[in-house]
């Protein structure tokens, strides 16, 4: 099975603090990786690095065999122009914590942004494309309404179509229910459950222990800027040998 994404020695710091500190990790097409740890870990900071919303102090990411804010040039790499990494970041899907859908546009208007503004793609078949993944959803009714007349729930569903409109090659998912109400979280779980079933490639920061144990193919445990544990579910989760791991486990089970 061919990588997807290849992270190798990836450093983060904000000012004195350093989030990242030398991630290795490899993610194989068509796998979910879930991504768990304490606040504070740099699980979202490795999210941001990989579509180059933050860029990395040292390391490589590559994205499907490419890094998606350089260009490489035999050993060196060249930071590209703002508007290559937008259309590189294209290739990957991102689903924030807090939805992040534009207020003042419709939820149609929400899903064919991208696709008509970046990929100039024709408004018509973007606007079919996007009823279709609106109704994969759940959604189809919803596509003249507004993000505020929404539940958190229906809007995070409606970030999932937005980044499903790009036909990225991976979907990155920060927290996706964290914000939500308790009794909403299921309803976004079935769509990314449902994504896995078609075989996504995703990287998914949760806190959620079952959805991680049903539906990953492999789980990362990072904690204090470092990859703790990784292995697959039954192994990191059910049985795991470092003693950090145990005790974030004892915490949140």
């Amino acid at each position: 099975m061919t990588v997807m994404v290849d992270i190798r020695s990836v450093h983060k710091s904000f000012g004195p603090l350093d989030v990242l500190k030398g991630i290795d990790l490899q993610v194989r097409t068509g796998e979910v990786t879930v991504v768990l740890g304490p606040s504070g870990s740099g699980k979202s900071t490795l999210l941001r690095t990989i579509n180059h919303l933050e860029k990395a102090d040292r390391g490589e990411i590559t994205v499907d065999g490419t890094p998606i804010g350089y260009r490489r040039a035999g050993d060196r790499l060249h930071e590209l122009p703002e508007r290559e990494v937008l259309r590189r970041r294209t290739k990957i899907g991102f689903v924030f914590q807090n939805f992040n859908l534009f207020p003042h546009l419709t939820v149609l208007d929400n899903v064919i942004e991208a696709p008509v503004s970046a990929l100039k793609r024709p408004r018509k078949e973007a606007e079919e494309d996007a009823r279709r993944l609106l109704a994969r959803v759940g959604l189809a009714d919803k596509s003249a309404a507004y993000p505020r007349q929404l539940s958190g729930g229906q809007q995070q569903r409606v970030a999932i179509a937005r980044a499903l409109a790009l036909k990225p090659r991976l979907l990155l998912f920060d927290e996706p229910t964290s914000a939500l109400d308790p009794e909403l979280v299921g309803e976004v779980l079935d769509v990314i459950r449902d994504l896995a079933a078609r075989g996504t490639t995703m990287i998914v920061v949760t806190h959620e222990i079952a959805f991680a144990r049903e539906v990953a193919d492999t789980v990362v445990f990072m904690a204090d800027g470092r990859i703790v544990e990784q292995g697959p579910p039954a192994a990191v989760l059910d049985a795991p040998r470092e003693e950090r791991t145990r005790a974030f486990l004892a915490k949140v089970l």
